[in-house]
């Protein structure tokens, strides 16, 4: 089985690469990634990584695994995706200063013969964060490309994250230990 990453995302390829199996990038342009109104945090990771994957069904080989993922950062019933600038960057993360939140990656493994969705979640715990922290990190790091504008693994991670309940890799983007679990439920794991 030939395995494909199907993110741009630097911290899912290291991520995946970690658990010391081939893969090459494929990446599709303009895949949708809205979802229906109505459905709770787990599902809309789910169902965007779902899509996704069926966008490379026509582009794929009968001995290719197709992975995708999506995350997000769900707070009080309310999806914080990417932000389009570093003002609403700041504001995300007032909105996550001192509270907890769910970070949620819907993953989606995909052959010619079976395709199997699931979803892993971490609860995050946050400082109480300062309005100069939050700016720092902004201007410094530029969070424009992470879900909830912030990285775990960058300043805000070490300053600001108090607890974490669930799976590091998933704040990350990618719960890389389940991940090895279902590839093995699904025979395509051999260590």
């Amino acid at each position: 089985m030939r395995y494909i990453l199907a993110s741009g995302s630097p911290r899912r390829k290291e991520l995946l690469a970690g658990l010391g199996i081939d893969f090459e990038i494929r990446l599709l342009d303009g895949i949708d990634e809205s979802y229906p109104s109505g459905l709770s945090g787990e599902e809309i990771a789910m169902h965007i990584a779902g899509k996704k994957a069926e966008a490379y069904l026509s582009t794929m080989a009968d001995d290719e695994l197709i992975i995708t993922a999506d995350t997000i950062v769900y707070l009080d019933g309310i999806v914080l995706g990417k932000p389009k600038n570093a003002d609403e960057a700041c504001r995300m993360l007032a909105m996550l200063s001192g509270k907890t939140h769910q970070v949620i990656t819907g993953v989606t493994l995909l052959t010619r013969q079976q395709k199997h969705t699931f979803a892993s979640v971490s609860h995050v715990t946050f400082a109480q964060l300062t309005p100069e922290e939050i700016e720092h990190y902004v201007t410094q790091y530029n969070p424009t490309d992470k879900a909830g504008a912030y990285g775990i693994q960058e300043w805000i991670g070490f300053i600001g994250v108090e607890r974490i309940e669930g799976s590091y890799f998933n704040v990350m983007g990618l719960p890389v230990q389940r991940l090895y679990t279902e590839l093995k439920a699904m025979g395509l794991m051999t260590k």
